[in-house]
């Protein structure tokens, strides 16, 4: 999980998607990522998928808008998961979350 060096925790749904430090070219919607989902205090293992099927799903596509908080360190499948946010904003749409990903240089 540590050479993933940007993740972004979708609050709502308590959804982590974290970008590994190298890899990824291209088109956003075409990145691999790693997705970890955690619920009532249970969490996946992370599943590499790309960031377009991720993004496509009803969790997300339906559920706008999502609070998405920026962070480097800490790690989403521990049960104690605070990570300090190094920024947060409100996504309304898809764009949104890809100029967000701009701001940030990835």
């Amino acid at each position: 999980m540590e050479s993933y060096s940007k993740k972004f925790h979708f609050q709502e749904i308590d959804w982590v998607i974290c970008f590994p430090a190298d890899g990824n070219s291209g088109k956003y919607r075409t990145y691999k990522v790693l997705l970890v989902e955690r619920k009532n205090g249970k969490f996946s293992d992370g599943k590499q998928s790309r960031l377009g099927e991720i993004l496509d799903c009803n969790e997300v596509e339906y559920g706008y808008p999502h609070t998405v908080g920026y962070f480097r360190t800490g790690n989403a499948q521990q049960e104690n998961f605070k990570p300090e946010y190094l920024e947060i904003r409100g996504i309304n749409t898809i764009e949104e979350f890809w100029a967000f990903l701009n701001a940030i240089n990835l």
